[in-house]
């Protein structure tokens, strides 16, 4: 079992591996985060670990740093608006960030653009220092049965989920060749490209095997798909514009 400690920054997000996150950090607890990450050097890796919040505030309204000027600023510690637990607060598997860029704003705040980049399941939450640290321990992606001939399957449910999503002609979607061809890296895309809540991202993100996600993402794209052909005046263009998130 690989195991790392590693800074925590829990989003009302699931994020996949390969999948970029861009961040907008205003938050003191998170620019302490950002300020350690940039003492590591650019060509080492600057991993903290991404957990989707199952009940909580991904923002804490009286936390210092909040861009409310008509609030006077009041202390408040790493795990402000999770709990007395945070651990509990949070879903049990996430993934490792490696953040290329980090560029410290006029006012202390950070642009952050991170990439997903292994699974791994939250072991226990320290919150005695500046920002929540986690212990982590890594997941091996395990292909399952029939991960190649689901793949297939899926990325034609894809394509015909992203054709009624986004009102396109076949001719305009993504073709096979731009495709890739590895199971787990298109179950990860799909999970990442799909309209759907946070709880169904996680079930994915935290399946056993490749197969076992794939077998899920067609059902979920196919029912999907069916829903979006009965509502034809849904705003599809807003839903698939990837947000920044605030932390």
């Amino acid at each position: 079992m690989t195991t790392a400690r590693l800074p925590l920054f829990p989003l009302n997000a699931v994020l996949f591996p390969g999948l970029v996150l861009p961040l907008n950090v205003f938050e003191e607890r998170y620019r302490a985060m950002m300020r350690e990450l940039l003492k590591t050097d650019e060509d080492e890796p600057r991993r903290f670990a991404v957990v989707a919040i199952r009940d909580g505030r991904e923002t804490a309204p009286t936390g210092t740093g909040m861009p409310d000027p008509g609030r006077v600023p009041v202390e408040r510690g790493p795990a402000d608006g999770f709990g007395p637990d945070p651990v509990q607060t949070f879903h049990r598997v996430g993934c490792i960030a490696d953040a290329a860029k980090i560029r410290e704003r006029p006012d202390g705040s950070f642009e952050v653009l991170a990439t997903g980049t292994t699974r791994v399941r939250l072991l226990s939450v320290d919150a005695s220092g500046p920002y929540l640290m986690a212990e982590l321990e890594e997941l091996e992606e395990d292909p399952g049965e029939d991960a190649g001939a689901l793949a297939e399957g899926v990325l034609r449910a894809f394509r015909s989920y992203q054709k009624r999503l986004a009102g396109a002609s076949e001719r305009s979607l993504t073709t096979g060749a731009d495709l890739p061809d590895d199971p787990s890296v298109i179950s990860y895309l799909v999970a990442a490209a799909a309209v759907l809540d946070i709880p169904a991202k996680q079930r994915l993100l935290q399946a056993p095997d490749t197969a076992t996600r794939l077998r899920e993402e067609l059902t979920l794209l196919r029912s999907e798909t069916a829903v979006i052909r009965h509502l034809p005046s849904l705003p599809s263009v807003e839903l698939t514009r990837a947000p920044t998130y605030p932390n």
